[in-house]
């Protein structure tokens, strides 16, 4: 049977992605890796149980094209996190949003039943706030 061992996400600011996910959502993060020849770090940060996230960055990091409003792009959209309750989710999402991370959508009951919401956080990484 196969699991995810990592989801790995490039970024501008590693350091301020890293403090993100400890601050907020109580990762652990291990030792930078720096590799000197290619100019590449990274961090494995490691939230409850065994999900691990690996944050990456590299001189040669760039955003990716704009999209045109209502269309999609093929890949990765967001990554979802489980807080606990519909009293974590509206407590995280206020709290982010009282630090200046934009609030996207939500808190709300989606169509298929789940609460969360949809905040910007660092570099405008997508993140669904669920129970």
């Amino acid at each position: 049977m196969a699991k995810i061992e990592h989801i790995a996400l490039y970024c501008y600011d590693l350091e301020a992605m890293k403090q993100f996910f400890e601050k907020y959502l109580g990762g652990t993060s291990g030792a930078k890796y720096r590799n000197k020849v290619t100019g590449f770090e990274s961090y494995f940060v490691t939230l409850e149980g065994e999900t691990r996230l690996e944050l990456m960055t590299r001189p040669t990091v760039v955003d990716a094209a704009a999209v045109p409003q209502g269309n999609f792009p093929v890949g990765f959209h967001h990554i979802a996190i489980a807080v606990g309750s519909r009293e974590a989710v509206d407590a995280l999402t206020a709290q982010l949003a009282a630090d200046g991370y934009p609030t996207l959508n939500g808190p709300r009951t989606t169509g298929d039943g789940y609460y969360e919401s949809v905040v910007a956080g660092p570099e405008g990484l997508q993140l669904e706030i669920t129970v």
